[in-house]
């Protein structure tokens, strides 16, 4: 089947409010003007961070090529003044991130978990196979659409392997996000590690370490032993699902399942249909641009609150 032309050119974009903030990027609601068509639009500000312009092309363009139903896809992409315009489908029910603090700050029941976490793992196995690495799998980069159906979002940092030259020399770099990071960055296998922190993030509505320093996060990882359920603390989930993060968090990468091993675990037989997402954690949510306004109010009210304590501060300098 032939794909939906997009036009190139931010004349044929209405943007409407904002629905996703990152480090180097912005995202919006807008539509498509000739398609009559509700689009997500990610624009990223070449000179207000620095960014290298080739190197995120180049994702914008896997993005476009990308052909898996738990991956999302760029339907095309262009330069604008300084920015760069990634046109992608709109993911209404947001990030996982968006939906564990909106209503579930303690985390989803296991049966959500699995069947998130399968429909991630099938993108991994694609990507993987297709010679890419995420390098950034969290919750903030699983996105839900307004049927409950999963995909695995923002080629940020990812990486190919088939790439040469100076990128191929990069991947070898700090890159990701320090709570779901896991320093040999260069193989398959961390996307693993990412995805064992990621499925704590989601049983308890935070990840591991989160609320330390980053330079304390990965002294953490690489000192302490790898973190996990507790048997004691956690009993509302089962031996399997215990099983399988402890699977993926092994500190030996070879050790580490393949994505296509991981998916035959006995813990993703419990796993459900996109309608059971869309019954069970979505229903009755704020709008996404809704919730997005309520996080930037929180983040708002808590730098009002910050109390400069030189003591405090002492005291966080010697967890570094």
């Amino acid at each position: 089947m032939e794909r939906k032309k997009y036009p190139i050119g931010n004349e044929h974009y209405e943007i409407y409010e904002e629905v996703g903030q990152g480090v180097s990027a912005s995202v919006y609601r807008a539509i498509c003007i000739p398609n009559h068509e509700i689009v997500a639009i990610k624009i990223i500000d070449f000179e207000r961070h620095n960014s290298d312009l080739a190197s995120i092309s180049r994702e914008a363009q896997t993005m476009i090529l990308v052909d898996n139903p738990n991956v999302l896809r760029a339907y095309c992409s262009f330069v604008s003044d300084h920015n760069l315009w990634v046109v992608m489908p709109f993911m209404e029910g947001g990030s996982c991130l968006h939906i564990l603090k909106a209503a579930y700050p303690d985390g989803f029941k296991e049966s959500v978990i699995a069947t998130i976490l399968r429909e991630i793992l099938k993108g991994l196995e694609y990507l993987h196979q297709h010679g890419h690495i995420h390098r950034d799998v969290k919750a903030g980069n699983i996105l839900v659409d307004a049927r409950g159906a999963i995909k695995l979002g923002d080629f940020g940092v990812s990486a190919c392997l088939f790439d040469s030259g100076d990128r191929q020399r990069t991947r070898n770099t700090f890159v990701g996000t320090p709570c779901w990071y896991t320093l040999k960055a260069n193989i398959f296998v961390a996307d693993i590690w990412s995805f064992g922190i990621t499925a704590l993030e989601l049983a308890h509505g935070h990840a591991p370490f989160s609320k330390y320093p980053p330079m304390k996060v990965l002294l953490m990882t690489l000192q302490n032993a790898p973190p996990g359920l507790d048997y004691e603390r956690d009993k509302k989930f089962s031996k399997s699902f215990k099983n399988m993060i402890a699977q993926c968090l092994v500190k030996e990468p070879s050790k580490r399942p393949s994505a296509r091993k991981l998916l035959k675990h006995p813990f993703f037989k419990q796993a459900r249909s996109n309608d059971y997402i869309c019954r069970t954690i979505l229903e009755g949510l704020p709008t996404l641009g809704d919730r997005m306004k309520e996080l930037k109010n929180e983040y708002k009210r808590g730098i009002s609150g910050w109390n400069f304590n030189v003591e405090d501060i002492k005291a966080e300098a010697s967890l570094v």
